[in-house]
């Protein structure tokens, strides 16, 4: 054999230790790798790992200089794929992936992958979602939790839980216990919005107070997040079950905007011992501030949704303190916004239009999502190639129908598979303070739906097809024996 055929050969031989992966794979395993300047430096291309993913790899264009490198990616002492060799200026996307191939096999069978990823900057103790710490009481751990923890068909989520903890620097040294215990939903929120702000490209660090510091070159803000509780007390305690299109009406314009309220002037009205309000505090002052609400005060389960999918009218109601009209003229939509009722709710009354009270011209805008809940971080996983391979997962809903004449959404139900390429950000609505001292700017949170007013006329921002609202639905597969089992 010639020499240039054996080392075809040999390469040949050496590529059979890596594989190509997916973006959404890719995603998850550097969920907090990319720095926030990376989309203006370079566009990637193509994603490699080895066989049993310890190192991963990625070939990128260099928007300047339009030639390419790749990057070898492996786990540091705290589990996080960081940067450990680089190679650049190579002539073409092919010959980058040669050499990455390359690299990639020689990590594997020459390299000490836990020297190799060593960093130096490791912390003692990082954050471990998952792991129950011995002796806590089963009757301790949040049923939430217990279910992500022990059902088969959350898998996906844990494999999103696992990726997501170690990169988390969190002040408050009780977030893991609160997360596996009573705080479950509210912590839930939290790690949804770390992950969805990394999706957009930002350098999130976690301050004592606001909860989050958002860095990047086109923007920078605090986010504080809340979220709407059961009430255990007051007139809010006795809970409306609305059975009719009226009952709902009623409930989403009384009830809610009192619940959203509750969480939203804790956070505008609440000061340190300093006296100082959240905009005041942290790195992040002179910056817009944004307040982060998530509805949980009804959680779903048992064939019944949760309330988060179906508030978010009740939100935008408050918010602004104006109602949506809407008739057909000549057959073309017609929308105006008129001033609404204060809220009213047996004993309790509650001013409309949190954007309008004292105080409130400091938060620059208000951020809500309905799918910061155990069933997105599963289709996130499942997303990313996560999915048990007995488990099939289904989403039934709607979504926003393009059509300007459209007064409902479009229905849809559709299988979750892998490289969905799904989006933490997906769901996400951005409502801007019209009246706010320093306003967020709009590419913040640009590809998201936004909401402001626009010389006193309100606007929606929307792009593409998004979710308003779903229901996710998991499935086991059987075989026949079990299925005869299960019947008798």
């Amino acid at each position: 054999m010639g020499e240039a055929k054996a080392k075809r050969a040999a390469r040949r031989e050496r590529e059979k230790l890596s594989k190509r992966i997916s973006l959404s794979r890719f995603n998850l395993l550097a969920i907090g790798t990319r720095l926030s300047p990376a989309p203006y430096l370079y566009e990637e291309v193509a994603y490699w790992a080895d066989l049993e993913e310890r190192v991963i790899g990625v070939i990128a264009r260099d928007n300047q200089d339009n030639d390419y490198y790749w990057a070898l990616l492996a786990r540091d002492r705290n589990g996080r794929f960081r940067s450990v060799d680089i190679n650049s200026s190579l002539r073409s996307a092919d010959y980058a992936t040669v050499a990455l191939r390359e690299r990639i096999a020689k990590a594997v069978t020459e390299d000490d992958l836990a020297l190799l990823g060593t960093q130096g900057d490791e912390t003692n103790h990082p954050t471990d979602l998952l792991t129950v710490p011995p002796g806590t009481a089963t009757k301790d751990l949040h049923p939430n939790f217990k279910l992500l923890l022990e059902t088969p068909g959350r898998a996906p989520a844990r494999a999103v839980f696992r990726e997501l903890g170690p990169w988390l620097a969190p002040s408050d040294p009780h977030f893991v216990k609160e997360f596996q215990s009573k705080q479950f939903d509210q912590r839930l929120w939290e790690l949804y919005l770390w992950a969805m702000l990394r999706e957009l490209s930002y350098d999130v660090t976690q301050p004592e107070a606001p909860d989050f510091h958002v860095k990047a070159p086109r923007s920078e803000f605090t986010v504080e997040a809340t979220t709407c509780a059961p009430s255990e007390g007051g007139v809010l305690a006795n809970h409306p079950d609305p059975q009719t299109p009226e009952e709902m009406t009623t409930f989403l314009h009384n009830y809610m905007p009192m619940k959203f309220g509750n969480a939203l002037t804790g956070k505008l009205n609440k000061k340190n011992a300093s006296g100082e309000s959240y905009w005041e505090r942290g790195p992040g002052v002179g910056k817009p501030f944004v307040i982060a609400v998530a509805d949980f005060h009804k959680p779903g389960g048992d064939g019944e949704i949760g309330s988060m999918t179906y508030t978010q009218e009740a939100l935008w109601l408050y918010l602004y303190g104006k109602r949506i009209e809407w008739s057909f003229v000549d057959g073309s939509l017609s929308v105006r916004t008129v001033k609404a009722d204060d809220h009213s709710y047996k004993t309790k009354t509650i001013e409309t239009g949190f954007f309008d009270l004292p105080g409130a011209e400091n938060i620059s805008a208000v951020i809500f999502s309905n799918a910061g809940t155990l069933a997105k971080f599963d289709r996130m996983g499942v997303d990313a190639g996560f999915a048990p391979a007995d488990h099939r997962y289904y989403r039934t809903g709607y979504r926003l129908d393009p059509d300007p004449n459209a007064v409902v959404g479009t229905p849809f139900s559709e299988e979750v598979v892998a490289d969905n390429a799904e989006s933490w950000s997906d769901e996400l609505q951005v409502f801007h303070n019209p009246h706010a001292k320093i306003p967020l700017p709009f590419d913040s949170f640009a590809g998201t739906t936004q909401h402001r007013f626009e010389d006193d006329t309100y606007v929606c921002h929307s792009y593409g097809m998004p979710v308003l609202s779903s229901y996710t639905m998991i499935m086991r597969l059987v075989g026949d024996e079990e299925m005869q089992e299960a019947v008798i």
